[in-house]
């Protein structure tokens, strides 16, 4: 069956009456009354006719929203249409944990947690499947055109809209229930510059890159420049460079010695919520170029392309350490490891160092791969880790460990990088530490993420950790990103693994013990701490204050001169304060009153 077929197909198995303007219904939830997003069961769903009109003018890149597991199903909801395929099925299942293949499909979510886990591969065909809290229908946009076709259409029609670029979204931000989703995955281009003539004081090397560019490409690209340069990205090779990642501001491998992604942009591409192709830059729009530099992803526009500083490649040497059960199941030796490896933050966030690091699942497993060294050589590197290696050989702790060099960061990156495992399930949340906090509480911290990493009665718990300063690299910086980070010299992940099977009541257990207990011992021991909009806990007390400090108000001014209405939403960005996502997990609504 062809793609048009299908679509045509299924569009009649969703089909709404089009009624009085485009009014969602009230709802009322806890006591509140709300006005929803208009829905697929209300009468101001669009009618086939809207749709296919629609499909017309962004060019047939208009498709239903397929679930990647749909392919390994007889039926798809309430839908008559088969949209099982046994050759689709086997490939599904064979790439359901190659994060390159997941974020090449349509509308996946990477964190499934967020997709309520419904229609998952199987070898089963006849078992349900629904689309669980994915989206509708999905443009798979080419153009800047079709982008702004399809923010048009949601912003008509008060549909909920959904921008998706890779998926890679521990939050669930990329997804939502009866949505139309704009994929921008195919904003590949980037054009390299050695001399940068726009707005600002910035003269040196750059690069324009389109949203959907991911890190390990953009990295390969920059190192196949003459001469070969490097761009502050993730340490993901997989992750947005364009999307969620500089939106939110971004730390990485280099942020020790250039700051976060976002402190290197120097021009952005955007099309706004009413529908406008925009230049945000220190001359144009330049309100919502300071935004858009850290002020939270799909908040104030759809952005298409960035224009970023680009530096000369760099020597970069780099260690991975392990200690794990092949070395001891004592958790009183793993606990004086741990406080003696992030005790020294600040000793190594002050070199220009970064370095990734996971705790647990469980008390004895920590995993260092690895230190970054930039600018540095074997010997360099080591002299800076002597006083960890010291410390835990006066304390007579076993470890491995392992060193190299590179001429080049690009070499480092993709020798001693490891790729991340997509499709877990876990509850988010996380902190930053700073400079103070562990100069003054170092072993307090330490033992409030080795509790966040042991067993408790329902699961286990896991960190993935980042020490890395910010402001070392560049201190002082105009931007949305929160002030906090300046002063960074750890910022942690933690996750309270799942299973993905359990009742709404028990998720929403979870997610209280995530923030009152995990959290609360987290924001206990740092009080000069903040989180982080990017990889953060969704429902972070005061979290305006948590993921901007003083920089919210005048976000949340931008957010109300460019997106009035509500047209884009993520959970927990500005301007969101009086939405929520209600009906277990479904509609998006406005409280209209309490």
């Amino acid at each position: 069956m062809g793609r048009f077929v299908l679509f045509a197909s299924l569009l009649l198995a969703t089909n709404g009456v089009l009624g009085a303007g485009w009014i969602g219904e009230v709802k009322k939830e806890n006591g509140s009354e709300y006005r929803c997003k208009c829905y697929s069961d209300n009468a101001c769903w669009p009618t086939n006719s809207d749709w296919n009109k629609l499909n017309t003018t962004v060019d047939g890149q208009l498709q239903l929203a397929l679930p990647p597991g749909a392919v390994c199903h007889k039926q798809l909801g309430n839908s008559t249409v088969n949209v099982y395929d046994a050759a689709k099925c086997a490939d599904t299942q064979a790439n359901w944990l190659n994060e390159q293949w997941l974020t090449d499909h349509p509308i996946a979510e990477l964190w499934p947690f967020a997709t309520n886990n419904t229609c998952l591969p199987t070898d089963d065909p006849s078992t349900p499947c629904t689309r669980g809290f994915y989206g509708t229908y999905v443009i798979v946009a080419k153009t800047k055109n079709q982008i702004k076709a399809g923010v048009d259409f949601a912003r008509e029609r008060n549909l909920r809209l959904i921008i998706r670029n890779t998926g890679h979204d521990f939050m669930g931000r990329s997804t939502g229930w009866g949505s139309l989703i704009i994929n921008t995955h195919s904003f590949k281009d980037v054009k390299f510059v050695q001399k940068y003539d726009g707005p600002g004081d910035w003269t040196g090397s750059a690069a324009t890159v389109g949203a959907a560019v991911q890190g390990r490409e953009l990295f390969r690209q920059a190192f196949a420049q003459s001469p070969k340069v490097v761009i502050v990205g993730g340490e993901c090779p997989t992750v947005g460079w364009g999307g969620g990642y500089i939106q939110g501001g971004g730390h990485g491998p280099l942020t020790g010695i250039y700051g976060m992604g976002a402190d290197n942009v120097l021009s952005f591409d955007a099309i706004t919520a009413k529908g406008e192709y925009v230049t945000a830059n220190a001359e144009e729009n330049p309100d919502l170029f300071w935004a858009l530099k850290g002020g939270g992803p799909s908040t104030f526009a759809v952005v298409t392309a960035i224009t970023v500083k680009t530096f000369p490649e760099i020597p970069t040497a780099g260690t991975i350490l392990n200690i794990n059960s092949t070395h001891t199941n004592d958790s009183a030796v793993m606990t004086k490891a741990f406080h003696i490896f992030h005790n020294l933050s600040n000793h190594y966030s002050n070199h220009g160092m970064f370095v990734y690091f996971e705790l647990g699942p469980g008390p004895t497993r920590l995993h260092i791969a690895p230190f970054v060294g930039p600018n540095m050589n074997e010997t360099q590197l080591n002299a800076v880790l002597k006083p960890l290696y010291d410390q835990l050989n006066a304390a007579k702790i076993p470890y491995d460990t392992h060193t190299r060099s590179f001429p080049t960061f690009f070499e480092f990156y993709i020798d001693m990088f490891e790729d991340e495992q997509p499709n877990q399930q876990s509850i988010v949340g996380g902190r930053i530490f700073t400079q103070s906090d562990i100069a003054q509480n170092g072993d307090k911290i330490a033992d409030a993420l080795i509790f966040a990493s042991m067993p408790e009665p329902t699961q286990l718990g896991f960190n993935v950790g980042h020490i890395v300063n910010p402001g070392h690299g560049n201190p002082v910086v105009d931007n949305a990103i929160n002030p906090t980070w300046r002063n960074a010299s750890s910022f942690v992940i933690t996750n309270v693994l799942m299973t993905g099977t359990e009742s709404w009541a028990v998720k929403k257990e979870r997610e209280s013990f995530n923030t009152n207990v995990v959290g609360k011992a987290l924001r206990d021991v740092s009080p000069a701490g903040a989180s982080y909009v990017n990889e953060g806990d969704l429902n972070e007390p005061n979290w305006q204050h948590a993921y901007w400090g003083s920089n919210y108000a005048r976000l949340l001014e931008i957010r109300s001169k460019y997106d009035p209405n509500g047209v884009f939403y993520t959970q927990t960005t500005p301007g969101t304060e009086a939405w929520s996502v209600i009906d277990y997990g479904t509609k998006l609504c406005k409280k209209v009153s309490a």
